[in-house]
């Protein structure tokens, strides 16, 4: 009990700078001889599950829609969110279900453009304890990377043991990051297991150091993994901006879905070569392969499923502290629209 004061302290001052700085960017988005101005944080701009982003950028789909974008990386999607909420940014390129995991805090956050209708993630285990993790049942006593607490991946990984029937506390959860961080952690026997994307998951397969546990990178997998989609990628944005910009929202909107089109036309190969060659890591072909084993995951149309975001609830409202007390509360169409990509169905292909 001689905490509550101190934390209810905490609260308001942490709800206060919500209120006082979230609104920043939602209430007026600037604009340069003419054209919007617009930042988006991107949870991670070198991985593969939110290539949309710098394709987008690399294509000239932003300018041909008369927008100027500046894309900002940060590896957790929590730190996005944080980020949007303070109106530091105007949109995050990050996963749906933290829409959902906000909405329980009594923010709202809503999905414009959703890419992908699985996660991309794969759960990777090291290889000394391959022969000891065959599946989430065996996570108990472990560590297991994720990229930060709050993040997607942690939110994934509290689903897969949580219906292998294990709660947070038979295991630990260990922030590492992504990229080099995440197999800095691997090999050094920080994390026994972790969840991260490509191109890391080709990189530590490929050199023998990790194997492939649970694969989210397909319908297939995820359904197995998940009992269903598990809509993740996509563009969100406070609702207020959604609600008082709907012009500009409108131009994102078919910028991305001008480039999920593009995905769906060109190869592996054509769409790395498409991005920056510092993504490839000196090593051009493992890029290549990290790029077509995680494609498929990519839509091509930008619209949001009902039944992936039905089940997106399900998992957090039975497995995530923030959002089981209210999961029958949750107003799942206040968590993503698809009005700006069915209008931008009809806008001609560049």
């Amino acid at each position: 009990m001689k905490y509550r004061k101190p934390f209810a302290l905490i609260a308001l001052a942490v709800s206060t700078l919500l209120i006082t700085t979230g609104c920043r960017d939602s209430r007026a988005i600037p604009v340069q001889n003419g054209r919007p101005q617009i930042t988006i944080m991107v949870g991670g701009l070198e991985k593969v599950i939110y290539l949309p982003a710098m394709l987008t950028q690399q294509l000239g789909n932003f300018e041909r829609n008369d927008i100027d974008v500046q894309l900002l990386g940060e590896q957790s999607g929590a730190n996005a969110e944080t980020a949007l909420l303070t109106g530091d940014v105007q949109a995050v390129v990050g996963f749906y279900d933290h829409t959902i995991d906000l909405q329980a805090k009594d923010q709202c956050i809503r999905t414009v453009v959703q890419f992908a209708d699985v996660p991309g993630e794969v759960e990777l285990v090291s290889k000394q304890d391959a022969a000891a993790i065959k599946s989430p049942a065996d996570f108990k006593g472990r560590n297991l990377g994720v990229t930060s607490l709050g993040s997607s991946t942690d939110f994934l990984t509290q689903g897969l043991a949580g219906q292998a029937g294990l709660s947070t506390s038979d295991y630990t959860r260990v922030k590492v990051g992504a990229g080099q961080t995440f197999i800095a952690g691997m090999n050094h026997d920080g994390i026994d297991a972790g969840m991260t994307t490509d191109p890391t998951v080709a990189k530590m397969v490929s050199s023998g150091e990790a194997e492939v546990l649970i694969d989210m990178r397909n319908e297939e997998g995820t359904r197995k993994a998940l009992g269903g989609l598990y809509p993740a990628a996509s563009l969100y944005m406070r609702c207020e901006t959604v609600e008082s910009h709907p012009d500009i929202v409108q131009k994102l909107a078919t910028a991305f879905v001008q480039t999920l089109r593009w995905i769906k036309q060109h190869s592996p190969e054509e769409i790395a070569a498409k991005m920056p060659s510092q993504y490839a890591g000196g090593n051009p072909d493992l890029y290549v392969k990290s790029v077509r084993d995680s494609i498929s995951m990519f839509n091509g149309d930008g619209l949001m499923k009902r039944e992936g975001a039905e089940n997106v609830l399900r998992i957090l409202g039975q497995y995530s502290r923030n959002v089981k007390p209210v999961r029958d509360r949750i107003d799942l169409d206040a968590t993503y629209t698809n009005r700006f990509v069915e209008s931008a169905q009809g806008v001609e292909q560049p």
